[in-house]
């Protein structure tokens, strides 16, 4: 049960990043019937694309181990916007800043969904 909602927060605190960066970028875009679907296949594709990139930095650049979830996250954005039509990343420029959006929303969400809304998510170690 505790993997089940490890999973939920990580897909909430994904949804809350791309919806951050949905509302203050007017360039990124997902269509509203395919906000759901875009969220879980970025999550599934950050799923993957996370131990593979760590990876690959160990192994080629271990100077970008501190960058990995920007990296994770902004190749993530790329994949889902090519699988799926109902997201839009608006440009170059618009892509880096969403990336950086979706990654403190997401990090944020993260912090905030297990302690405050999900406390029974809290590892018992973190519950004060």
């Amino acid at each position: 049960m505790t993997m089940l909602k490890s999973a939920l927060v990580y897909v909430l605190a994904n949804a809350v990043g791309l919806a951050l960066a949905a509302l203050i970028l007017p360039s990124f875009g997902i269509d509203f019937w395919s906000f759901v679907i875009v969220v879980v296949v970025f999550s599934l594709i950050l799923a993957v694309l996370t131990p593979l990139i760590r990876d690959i930095a160990q192994k080629q650049a271990p100077a970008l181990m501190g960058a990995i979830a920007l990296i994770t996250v902004g190749a993530g954005l790329f994949v889902t916007s090519l699988l799926l039509a109902g997201m839009t990343l608006g440009g170059l420029l618009n892509w880096v800043v969403a990336t950086l959006l979706v990654w403190a929303g997401s990090l944020a969400a993260s912090l905030i969904l297990p302690r405050y809304i999900l406390p029974s998510a809290t590892p018992p170690a973190a519950k004060k």
